[in-house]
């Protein structure tokens, strides 16, 4: 199963009027980053950034002068999101952009069922939430010191590490293993089984205290020797 966790930036926050600037995603292959990214910056033509935007994502109307128009990438765009599901975090708003943009050039939106939106994941989860990214990315340990400001592709990356975590987690530690099975009785060939093991990019966080790490080892020393947690320690 093929997903990309996205992000856009934009020129302002109606999608009628304003036009995407920048588009980020990571694909994840059954709920995996297969190390696939996209990541454009864009020319919206004679509209200009929103002062408001600016000061949230920091791309000037200068940077934007010899980047190319969304018809100039959306051949791109569509295919590396081919067949998959796009995931956003408030997924509306950047579809909506992204489907206004493929208006204007007469192509289809994109199918509401080929939609996941985090946000909703998330107020589903966490209903007392808050549930913006940088408050998931708190709870669940991911470093966003280096989000200065918002960025389509840092964002897509701090997303794709919050959606795996909210689905469940994937900790190297745990040794996760994945069957992948090639060949068919179909076709004559005979049915191989491949296992592939898969590791975050970065450790999680620890979330364990020293003073509650020092708690556990005196509760261990009282218990003594046959305590079952000695052979985790």
């Amino acid at each position: 199963m093929r997903e990309i966790v996205f992000d856009t930036e934009t020129t302002g926050l109606e999608f009628k009027n304003d036009r995407v600037i920048e588009i980020g995603g990571i694909e994840l292959v059954n709920h995996f980053p297969s190390g696939r990214s996209f990541h454009v910056y864009i020319n919206p033509g004679d509209r200009k950034v929103h002062p408001d935007a600016l000061a949230v994502h920091g791309i000037t109307d200068e940077s934007l002068k010899d980047k190319p128009p969304f018809a100039d990438i959306v051949n791109d765009l569509i295919e590396f999101f081919d067949g998959a599901k796009w995931v956003a975090h408030n997924a509306t708003f950047d579809m909506n952009f992204i489907n206004a943009e493929f208006d204007r050039l007469g192509l289809p939106p994109v199918p509401g069922e080929m939609v996941i939106d985090t946000l909703a994941l998330a107020r589903r989860k966490h209903p007392m939430g808050p549930n913006s990214l940088d408050a998931l990315c708190r709870r669940y340990g991911i470093d966003n010191s280096h989000r200065t400001k918002h960025g389509a592709l840092l964002d897509s990356e701090l997303l794709a590490e919050v959606y795996i975590e909210m689905l469940g987690g994937r900790q190297a530690a745990f040794g996760l293993v994945q069957s992948e099975m090639r060949g068919s009785a179909s076709s004559g060939s005979e049915t191989e089984v491949v296992e592939v093991s898969y590791q975050r990019s970065r450790p999680l966080a620890a979330r364990v205290s020293e003073a509650e790490a020092e708690k556990h080892a005196g509760l261990l020393g009282r218990l003594g020797d046959k305590a079952i947690w000695s052979k985790y320690s």
